[in-house]
């Protein structure tokens, strides 16, 4: 992931009630300047800005750079005179400075820094709030904990290659900070490092109030999950100690009926003194800058994520942004040599806002860095496109196939593969029947292969898969093809919920099963965190959706057995290289990419770019 303040921008992907709002806003801010009595000669310039600053947000980016602003959809001018943009863009009477929005000097709804960002006014002061939250929290003295070595060295036993031990180093962090940020890819140890950090917190003072969140259900009881998997190799005592509940970070920060609002900000801080954050790298810049606001001055904040996934669907790239940089200084060195762990050399580099906060997680565990899954993810990440299409087409390792397919709807093997891969769940669907009974065989089933696909539209969308599909376990239960005007309803029916309802407990990302209960009557069961299931009438659910297959997006914080993407026909912009990283490393064992040559060489060339300022913000700039 990275963050740009120079790259055009495109938005060519946008749907069109996008481009509406665009309109609207670039027009409602001309009859605002107009108002102020705004010189005719700033108003083309705001237009472009405006329409172009909409668009961008929409997006996913956080401010617009001015000189992307000659390659927006809007009649260019004069882009070559950023001085002269600049100068008409704070004429038109609602473009401040950057210097009179931070002291509180000005009102106007458009913020433009001293690096050419334009921001809309709420994401410039959530940027700038949680820029100078991280800061501080990120310098604050007398953090560190005396920690039981003993322990810790049990935890984490001398490598016989003696290299040095890279979780053992975030928990070295995280012991010393009040802000760690921990990345890695599948399988490099975070949740393991969580586990011994909350055990390390804990021998130290068994009272501490520790908290779990991730940005999704899934996500949250997923972490809950692997934490208790993790706590079988920590002391009883310690492991009796331990969170027994994961929240979203909605549900965290406690959801209020006004839109945007939670019971716990600044003036009513959570009750905690550790929070633990999965999956950051889906936090949006909203979302992170009201979270760090809720937080305790005294708290720790880990955020565990992966760097090279896909950003939030919302704007930012927050934690791509945090932890773009791994800067260790000499306090941390001689911490590290106390605790027995000697950190390699490198070259001196100029302090970062937030060293000895980061740390990288690069060597997996799940994956030899020679697997299949493993080779495909590192060279989807290092852009090698054109070598990974060889070598997949070279078939060889069967846990990473290819197929070629160019067709417009999928090609008949590719169907057969989607077929194959749900044929162990439409047999589990069919076992057992419509008197009900326990669904741990059907989840299982369901959770060892999935399809992931990169669009919604078209022949080989998310729509048109998930009609096939449905179609497919319809008939092999001797149903009718399509449901007609009966209930939509039928044993095997996967949902995915689109809408928080914090009432019933369900949350946006959350899958669940439509099966008979013990009477025969169809609900739609939810896996619960502690291995149980919520059964939900149908009528009561959330705005939901099929989900036989799931969008890229949807799939973060999820893992399969195996993993089938489907890619599109033609190139398309959605279809980057984070989308691809993201979709192959939710296999466990097995992926297959189905698509034609050019398109997956076209993505593996295309990083996602999100125009940004906090690192800058992060700098004090």
């Amino acid at each position: 992931m990275t963050t740009t303040a120079s790259t055009a921008l495109r938005f060519d992907s946008l749907p069109p009630a996008e481009l509406d709002l665009a309109d609207g806003f670039a027009r409602h801010l001309l009859d605002w300047a107009a108002s102020l009595g705004a010189p005719a000669a700033s108003r083309a310039p705001l237009q472009r800005a405006a329409l172009a600053l909409a668009r961008a947000t929409a997006a996913g980016h956080v401010c617009v750079p001015l000189a992307a602003l000659g390659a927006s959809p809007a009649p260019p001018a004069a882009a070559d005179d950023l001085p002269g943009l600049r100068a008409a863009l704070l004429d038109s009477g609602v473009v401040a400075e950057a210097q009179a929005a931070r002291t509180g000097a000005s009102a106007h709804p458009l913020v433009l820094d001293a690096d050419g960002r334009l921001y809309l006014r709420r994401h410039f002061d959530q940027e700038r709030a949680l820029a100078a939250a991280l800061r501080a929290r990120a310098a604050a003295p007398s953090a560190a904990v005396v920690v039981d070595r003993t322990l810790l060295d049990s935890l984490f036993p001398p490598r016989a290659d003696g290299r040095p031990d890279q979780q053992k180093l975030a928990v070295a962090l995280a012991l010393g900070s009040r802000l760690t940020v921990v990345s890695g890819g599948p399988g490099t140890g975070k949740t393991t490092t969580v586990a011994a950090l909350l055990a390390c917190l804990l021998d130290t003072d068994p009272a501490l109030r520790i908290a779990l969140a991730a940005p999704t259900g899934k996500a949250a009881a997923r972490m809950l999950e692997a934490l208790r998997r993790r706590a079988d190799a920590l002391p009883p005592h310690l492991r009796a100690l331990l969170p027994g509940q994961a929240y979203t970070v909605h549900r965290l920060l406690g959801v209020t009926p006004e839109p945007g609002r939670f019971r716990h900000h600044a003036g009513n801080p959570l009750a905690l003194d550790v929070l633990v954050v999965d999956e950051a790298s889906m936090l949006d810049l909203a979302l992170a800058a009201r979270l760090v606001d809720a937080l305790p001055v005294g708290a720790r904040l880990v955020l565990l994520g992966d760097k090279d996934q896909l950003a939030a669907v919302e704007a930012g790239a927050v934690f791509a942004d945090l932890s773009a940089q791994q800067v260790f200084g000499a306090g941390l060195r001689a911490r590290c040599a106390a605790l027995g762990l000697t950190l390699a050399e490198e070259a001196p580099a100029p302090a970062a806002p937030l060293q000895d906060c980061v740390v990288w997680l690069t060597e997996s565990h799940r994956f030899r860095a020679d697997s299949g899954i493993g080779r495909l993810a590192a060279d989807i990440r290092a852009g090698r496109g054109e070598g990974a299409l060889e070598w997949l087409r070279a078939a060889a390792d069967a846990d990473a196939r290819w197929i070629e397919d160019e067709e417009v709807r999928p090609a008949a093997q590719t169907v057969a593969a989607i077929e194959a891969g749900y044929a162990a769940f439409f047999a589990a669907v069919g076992a057992l029947g419509v008197k009900g009974g326990a669904p741990e065989a059907v989840f299982a089933a369901f959770d060892r292969f999935r399809v992931l696909v990169a669009v919604h539209a078209g022949g080989r969308g998310l729509t048109a898969l998930n009609a096939h599909l449905e179609r497919r376990l319809r008939a092999a239960l001797g149903l009718p093809p399509e449901a007609g005007a009966a209930s939509p309803w039928y044993a095997g029916r996967p949902v995915i919920v689109l809408r928080n309802d914090y009432l019933l407990g369900l949350y946006n990302g959350d899958v669940g099963l439509c099966l008979a209960d013990d009477s025969g009557e169809l609900a739609v069961h939810f896996p619960q965190a502690d291995g149980s299931y919520r059964r939900v009438a149908p009528l009561r659910l959330p705005e939901h959706a099929l989900a036989f297959a799931l969008t890229v997006h949807k799939s973060q914080g999820s893992e399969f057995d195996e993993v089938l993407m489907v890619l599109p026909a033609q190139s398309a912009r959605v279809l980057s290289r984070e989308l691809l990283y993201t979709g192959v490393t939710r296999a466990a064992r097995r992926v297959t990419l189905a698509g034609p040559g050019a398109v997956f060489i076209d993505a593996c060339a295309r990083p996602t770019q999100r125009s940004s300022g906090l690192r800058a913000r992060l700098e004090g700039r």
